[in-house]
């Protein structure tokens, strides 16, 4: 259940898949409970433009209705609705993960129906970016990728050029892992971070390519993550660039996703031994985190609450110092 946060001492970190969003997680208990009155609200078309925080919200409820027919249930109560169509679209596609995730790799058909669906959606809502995320995200099931990604790309484009999630689904289909190389992603994260305006979290996108290679390499070929610390190194660069035109001018008033962006900064920054300005990037957190990126380097709750620690202490220290 999404409003479920686990904090099993003091000291540990605070898990909240929404992300402290309070209305969502209402929404999401409202799913739980076979009530879609609370989605609805949540999601009346046309409320705000705040794309990458409908996004958000889509698709934490499509993870908590994919198991379930509540979207049908909406869809049928109400057949005009543009958000219960988009809901359900990202909905099919959280299935096939969902699917995938258990051995079974969805026919080529069937992910074109999908596909179908998301178009509709497209159709009834055309400012919503979000059923081409959908779209976007779906693309990394087919077996060879799909020519279609360069059009849905271009169409996300041309709703909102900084769209978060978008982003992210990109980099995972040119991924390694997916359908591309760990080259072909960090250039796509590197050059979103060149044009990136100053205070966008896409800036922590090379980041987010690292760790995701790291993972891949690990996975592949078995190795003990402890023993490749020098790996982050490379990374410095990049991340006081970030630093600099991400958080040093970052709004006070936080993204919908900030939150696994700055874990993503604060374990690229940490493992590439810049202790005190992951220190900062912690003190941002105020102890909430996501699991993704500290598990790929260990168990994820104890390597973000030893790195927390030594960034502190190195904080402190250099406090000393000056």
């Amino acid at each position: 259940m999404a409003s479920i946060r686990t904090r099993r001492h003091s000291t540990a970190p605070l898990y909240d898949l929404s992300l402290g969003d309070k209305a969502l997680s209402a929404a999401c208990e409202d799913m739980v409970m076979g009530r879609w009155e609370g989605a609805h609200d949540l999601l009346a078309t046309g409320s705000h433009k705040d794309w990458d925080r409908r996004s958000h919200r889509i698709r934490l409820l499509a993870h908590t209705a994919a198991d379930k027919r509540i979207v049908e249930a909406w869809q049928a109560a109400q057949p005009h609705s543009a958000d219960a169509l988009v809901l359900r679209a990202d909905a099919e596609v959280m299935r096939h993960f969902a699917g995938a995730r258990t051995g079974a790799a969805p026919a080529s058909e069937s992910l074109d129906r999908t596909a179908r669906l998301c178009l509709r959606a497209a159709d009834a809502f055309p400012e919503d970016p979000h059923p081409w995320v959908s779209l976007i995200t779906l693309g990394r099931l087919y077996e060879n990728g799909t020519e279609s990604m360069t059009g849905w790309w271009s169409e996300l484009l041309a709703r909102d050029p900084s769209h978060r999630e978008a982003h992210h689904q990109a980099l995972r289909y040119m991924s390694a892992r997916w359908h591309g190389s760990h080259g072909q992603a960090y250039e796509f994260a590197r050059d979103c971070a060149v044009y990136a305006p100053s205070g966008s979290s896409l800036l922590v996108l090379p980041q987010v390519a690292r760790a995701e290679a790291f993972r891949h390499r690990i996975e592949t070929e078995g190795a003990d993550p402890h023993t490749l610390v020098g790996y982050w190194a490379g990374e410095r660069w990049d991340l006081r660039e970030t630093m600099e035109r991400w958080i040093a001018v970052r709004s006070p008033v936080e993204a919908a996703q900030d939150v696994p962006d700055l874990n993503h900064l604060a374990h690229g920054l940490a493992l590439a031994g810049l202790l005190v300005e992951a220190a900062t990037v912690f003190d941002l957190l105020k102890g909430r985190a996501t699991r993704v990126p500290w598990r790929y380097t260990g168990e994820a709750e104890a390597e973000y609450v030893r790195w927390h620690a030594r960034a502190s202490r190195a904080a402190a220290e250099h406090a000393d110092r000056w």
